[in-house]
């Protein structure tokens, strides 16, 4: 509320926060802690007691439920490690939610799906930034697996029985260097090219938002490369 200048300073955050109903602050540490400010706020008189227990009884009884203040032998989850999280079972999972989360916005001629019979022979390119970087694959927020779980799409399509060609192009999603001649080496003689473009944390994150919908740097310029 401060950056949009709904409010001047910290105390009124916290007072508009509260009589909104906001029991919870995601904060910036203790410094720039909003909530720190109510103990100001119930002495002044511009939030009542009952209000602050009010605020507080759900969210502490929520905090309950998860089990937050139980001995950690109670809790089932403190013995997850590694090997659970990344199971063959909860990979599998995630295999199945990406599949079935994907948006195909158009495919001409039945392009896709690219079936394994109807690969042998074929000659297969992959290119772009997005190709072979695991780094820039994961968005804001997002974990990052083990590297040996991290699936980029040139390793993934190697998986089937087809060659591949490879070539980035530029090597980072700002794409400020270009060689088309790698790209246009590496599409040449394919019969399916898959091009693989974006923008990842390097262009845009929380707070730092893009003023347009362009593809950064060259990146178009290859996308039109791969095409023609």
């Amino acid at each position: 509320m401060l950056g949009h200048h709904y409010t001047g300073t910290f105390l009124e955050t916290a007072v508009a926060s509260m009589n909104a109903g906001c029991n919870l602050e995601l904060s910036y540490g203790m410094r720039k802690n909003v909530f720190m400010r109510i103990p100001q706020a119930l002495a002044l008189g511009n939030i009542t007691l009952q209000m602050l227990r009010d605020r507080v009884r759900p969210l502490f009884y929520t905090r309950m439920r998860l089990g937050e203040f139980d001995p950690p032998a109670m809790n089932p989850y403190s013995a997850l490690n590694l090997s659970v999280v990344q199971s063959p079972e909860h990979r599998n999972l995630s295999l199945e939610a990406a599949v079935k989360s994907f948006v195909l916005l158009k495919n001409s001629r039945g392009t896709l799906p690219l079936r394994a019979q109807d690969l042998p022979g074929k000659r297969l390119a992959v290119v772009g930034p997005f190709a072979d970087n695991p780094r820039v694959l994961f968005g804001d927020y997002a974990p990052v697996p083990e590297p040996q779980y991290i699936y980029t799409p040139r390793r993934g399509l190697e998986t089937l029985p087809v060659n591949v060609s490879f070539a980035a192009g530029c090597h980072e999603p700002r794409c400020q260097r270009y060689s088309r001649a790698e790209v246009v080496g590496a599409v040449g003689a394919a019969d399916v090219v898959v091009v693989c473009l974006g923008t990842g944390t390097d262009v845009e994150t929380e707070a730092r938002d893009r003023s347009d919908l362009s593809l950064p740097g060259h990146q178009l310029e290859l996308l039109q490369d791969a095409v023609q």
